[in-house]
């Protein structure tokens, strides 16, 4: 892919604009693998609004992870379970129908954790939450491509943003232990925000010039956890301020 230049011919299939300098695979075939990405990405995010929804709404539920000791257990299961199902998910994210079955298990428990933090937050920081990630997302995702286009590359940020991530986890552990209050959270969430803010870029990137035809699913679970780990994050900044 970045080798001599793409070089638009008569082919119809080649008739679209390159997405990036030095392009030499066709931008047909790369914007209907983006198109695909998107597709399951809107998925996702549609299952996760719907499941979260039932959590929040049905207060029975969210009570029952709190106030009960099987409940607590449960909640700690269902915390663990999307990171258990990526690793299979990982091995399998070019087996078709498996790949799909895995992806869902991992949505809808995500989703049941998303559920599970916005269930005791008032819906006004819900909203502001789901309204800037959004603006956020779609901002940084034209921003990528306009950059692309004009031959900027993002790859130089992956060891950096690994670097910020192991942070990030450091200090959540010590707020666990020895908590700040207020300011220490507030100052999480901007520092996890930041990060996943440049996730977003880092990934969209990748999709535009790096995945392969074969690494839909793992390109869309990429995004899509970029983009509920920055809902979170923000989530977590209006909670703190509220």
């Amino acid at each position: 892919m970045w080798g001599l230049p793409y070089r638009k011919t008569d082919d119809l299939e080649a008739g679209a604009r390159p997405l990036y300098p030095v392009m030499l695979e066709s931008p047909e075939l790369r914007w209907a693998f983006i198109r695909k990405i998107y597709s399951i990405i809107t998925i996702q995010l549609l299952a996760t609004i719907a499941v979260a929804a039932v959590v929040v709404s049905i207060h029975p539920i969210a009570y029952f992870f709190v106030s009960t000791g099987a409940g607590l257990a449960l909640y700690i299961v269902v915390i663990i379970l999307p990171f258990l199902v990526l690793c299979p998910l990982f091995y399998y994210h070019q087996k078709h129908p498996l790949n799909y079955l895995l992806l869902g298990i991992f949505t809808v428990s995500l989703a049941f954790v998303v559920g599970l933090t916005c269930a005791f937050t008032s819906g006004k920081v819900i909203l502001e939450s789901v309204i800037l990630t959004a603006v956020v997302v779609v901002s940084l995702t034209l921003y990528t491509f306009w950059a692309a286009r004009r031959g900027h590359d993002f790859n130089f940020l992956g060891p950096f943003l690994f670097g910020a991530v192991l942070v990030l986890m450091v200090y959540a552990m010590i707020q666990i232990f020895f908590p700040l209050g207020r300011i220490s959270v507030t100052i999480y969430g901007c520092l996890a925000s930041l990060i996943f803010c440049g996730y977003i870029i880092y990934d969209t990137d990748n999709l535009i010039k790096r995945f392969s035809y074969d690494d839909y699913i793992w390109a869309a679970v990429s995004l899509y956890l970029d983009i509920i780990n920055l809902f979170l994050s923000i989530l977590t900044i209006f909670r703190a301020t509220d």
